[in-house]
């Protein structure tokens, strides 16, 4: 099947966690719709062991207008910064909020620093990536969108996965919260949710192999029978950014290969 034809000319999404996997891959997509596309990450490089070129770079290929901003999202001030850089285009219509770390431990020996990390980038950078993009929206008279990027982790417990598991879930309430708080002002605020996706940070996941969640003793097959591509991932935001989506906010959208219908 074709993918769907979009138009965001006129619009400037921030994408954080751009250079690399699934925000690289919503990027190209905005960018190809005509976005302006500015990519906060703490690196321009992609990480992916294939790619080489930087994503602004593909985004001005596609037709979009690609920009590249360095940004730590555990850092608020640098949220900030990146968000009043969008100015330069206008101001942010789009927030797309998907950067994130993954660090693996047992509850038992789980290092403090590493859920103190891991609490920084995926719970507090959406907060206030959130926070910074309705502040500015609202500066502006804007009625635009903030997209979170969740996970299955949301809701789907996983072996060694409790302090990653518990910032996602952190993500889905934000979302939900920010998107009570800010309907009367027009902000709609939704996330998505991803399944088991093959890229550089999920090592040891190819795009071929028979797919499984496994707990312990307890394996859990995608019924899709494979993990996503970003490609497979990045088409839900441009269509929770649409007009076709104009009437659901507070949503979580899963992609997941239907993971989570058995």
């Amino acid at each position: 099947m074709s993918q769907p034809s979009y138009d965001y000319a006129d619009t400037t999404v921030i994408v954080t966690g751009g250079s690399s996997g699934i925000g690289r891959a919503i990027a190209r997509r905005f960018g190809a719709a005509g976005a302006t596309v500015v990519n906060a990450d703490v690196r321009r490089a992609p990480k992916d062991p294939d790619q080489e070129r930087p994503t602004d770079e593909l985004v001005d290929d596609l037709g979009g207008t690609g920009q590249y901003v360095e940004t730590d999202v555990a850092e608020v001030s640098e949220i900030e910064t990146v968000v009043e850089a969008a100015r330069e285009f206008g101001g942010v219509d789009v927030m797309v909020n998907n950067a994130a770390v993954f660090v693996e431990g047992n509850l038992l020996d789980l290092d403090p620093a590493d859920f103190d990390r891991l609490y920084a980038v995926n719970a507090r950078g959406v907060f206030y990536g959130t926070q910074a993009a309705a502040l500015d929206m609202l500066d502006r008279g804007v009625e635009g969108c903030i997209l979170n990027t969740a996970s299955i982790s949301a809701d789907l417990a996983q072996f060694d996965h409790v302090q990653y598991d518990a910032t996602k879930g952190a993500v889905k309430m934000i979302t939900r919260g920010a998107a009570l708080e800010l309907a009367d002002h027009g902000i709609r605020v939704n996330a998505v949710a991803p399944g088991h996706v093959a890229t550089e940070i999920s090592e040891g996941w190819s795009e071929g192999a028979p797919r499984e969640v496994r707990a312990g003793e307890v394996i859990k097959h995608v019924p899709l029978g494979r993990a996503a591509t970003p490609d497979d991932v990045a088409g839900a935001y441009l269509f929770l950014a649409s007009d076709d989506a104009g009437y659901v906010t507070g949503e979580t959208l899963w992609v997941d290969g239907g993971l989570q219908v058995f």
